[in-house]
């Protein structure tokens, strides 16, 4: 539960809807005119968090550091009536947000005019300033996607391989004592025929699919910086005093 000992801190706090995605910064908060508790904050939407809009803050947590929880989703809360946050908000500008969150008036606070709605008490002789605060964080979004993928290609090899092959070869020798009684053997004039085969060798290709490499994705992380600019509102306190009063000032 948020009460009005919170409201220091709720001006530096996030606002996270009912998944636990986060909206945006508080931009002010608003009190109840009887019991000054806070019923209403503003939050920052909107294109670089340049809009505000109102969030009811019943039923939200705060865990009493940076962080708001509400029961209402981000579309919901960035779909919200567009209510000036700077003026006085009106009795029907009013109504209109307390429709549409489904509350009933009363339910939540009325918002009263600009000097009351500003986090901060006016109780008494002093009042209290404020200011945004910048603070940065990451998250981590998909950026991109990378698959392997396999196909073929067709390229030709070229490779030498000996072979062999047989040519013919005319071959004589003269009669001798060894090999007369072979020579001599058979009828003295005759015609005959002598035939032998010729053998030759040829290439023949034969292929096998053979693994060779694994492939595999992996991911690496890599740091880098970069520089990121907000602007920020603070509260300033001037002195505005009669012409006849004289005002010194008090060290603390």
């Amino acid at each position: 539960m948020i009460t009005n000992e919170h409201v220091d801190r709720l001006s530096s706090a996030t606002v996270y809807d009912t998944s636990g995605d986060k909206i945006g910064k508080v931009g002010q908060v608003y009190l109840d005119d009887q019991t000054g508790q806070p019923n209403w904050i503003t939050v920052n939407t909107g294109l670089f968090g340049k809009q505000e809009t109102f969030v009811p803050v019943q039923d939200a947590t705060f865990d009493g550091g940076d962080r708001i929880d509400v029961r209402y989703s981000k579309d919901k809360i960035k779909d919200a009536p567009k209510v000036d946050a700077d003026h006085h908000v009106e009795e029907s500008e009013e109504e209109t947000l307390y429709q549409y969150y489904g509350l009933t008036h009363g339910s939540a606070s009325s918002m009263g005019d600009d000097s009351q709605s500003r986090g901060g008490d006016t109780n008494g002789d002093a009042m209290t300033r404020s200011e945004e605060r910048v603070s940065a964080g990451t998250e981590r979004v998909a950026t991109g996607r990378a698959r392997l993928r396999k196909y073929v290609t067709t390229e030709q090899q070229t490779i030498t391989v000996p072979v062999e092959r047989e040519e013919v070869r005319l071959e004589r020798e003269p009669i001798t004592e060894a090999n007369r009684d072979q020579a001599m053997s058979g009828p003295d004039i005759t015609e005959d025929e002598h035939e032998v085969t010729l053998t030759q060798e040829r290439p023949v290709v034969t292929k096998e699919a053979v693994p060779v490499e694994r492939v595999s994705l992996g991911k690496e992380t890599v740091t880098d910086e970069e520089t990121v600019s907000e602007d920020v509102r603070k509260e300033q306190i001037d002195l505005d005093a009669d012409s006849g009063v004289q005002a010194g000032r008090s060290q603390r």
